[in-house]
């Protein structure tokens, strides 16, 4: 459903001119029940004024009456015509402060293991500028000594759908400029949900292709080693024993 405007404003001025449950008006406005409990107890958005949706083409009094008749009923945002298309995202994403400093190393990831993405891509992806994205391309950025790369669905700042669909749609602009793919860039340019299903045969290393035929010949017999006699050869020569001549005295 789509989300009001000023919602947390509107959440203030149906809880102060409606019966309507802290459901009903946390659906409307797409937030937690307990946040409109908080603001009908004063708590949250002390200072807030109401904004009307009735007033502002928002909701319609018949739609609030029914509501109110039946707790189990949602409320439904009147249609605009004129606000199609206003919840699309424009220009890079908006990183949060606690996660801003993760971008280089998620955008060095992004230059090393997908090169074909483009700076506008890496841009959306992560939320950064392009010529943070050149200076890491080129390696000219001042901290490009300490940046070690990391997978940016790792960090939290994309998710895995988002730069499968920019991997596959660099990987269709190739081949509309038809660009020649080498195997290692087709198998890179497929989508988790795609490698995952391959099949999963042998593939012989680039470095040692050619070399699959390769055998090595019957290497020439072991000499046998002569059996000896270990006495034979620890044994003395038998020398002739001389008769010791008696000395008669």
């Amino acid at each position: 459903m789509a989300k009001p405007l000023m919602a947390k404003a509107t959440a203030v001025w149906l809880v102060d001119n409606t019966t309507l449950s802290f459901k009903q008006i946390a659906d409307f406005t797409e937030m937690h029940e307990l946040e409109i409990q908080g603001i009908a107890d004063g708590d949250v958005a002390a200072g807030v004024k109401g904004f009307d949706p009735v007033a502002n083409n928002q909701l319609t009094q018949e739609e609030i009456d029914e509501a109110e008749k039946d707790p189990l009923r949602k409320l439904k945002l009147k249609f605009n015509a004129s606000a199609v298309g206003e919840e699309k995202r424009r220009g890079p994403r908006y990183t949060p402060l606690s996660k801003r400093q993760d971008r280089p190393a998620s955008i060095l990831w992004l230059v090393k293991f997908h090169p074909e993405l483009a700076d506008s891509q890496i841009s959306k992806l992560v939320g950064t500028t392009k010529p943070t994205i050149q200076a890491i391309r080129e390696r000219t950025h001042w901290n490009i000594s300490n940046i070690q790369p990391i997978d940016p669905v790792a960090l939290g700042l994309c998710k895995q759908t988002e730069l499968d669909a920019a991997v596959q749609k660099a990987a269709a602009k190739k081949a509309r400029d038809g660009e020649a793919l080498s195997d290692d860039d087709r198998r890179k340019l497929l989508s988790t949900e795609q490698s995952l299903g391959q099949d999963s045969e042998a593939k012989i290393p680039t470095a040692i292709e050619g070399l699959e035929t390769f055998t090595l010949g019957d290497s020439e017999p072991e000499e046998v080693e002569k059996e000896f006699d270990a006495e034979s050869l620890f044994k003395q020569p038998e020398t002739p024993v001389e008769d010791d001549e008696d000395d008669d005295i």
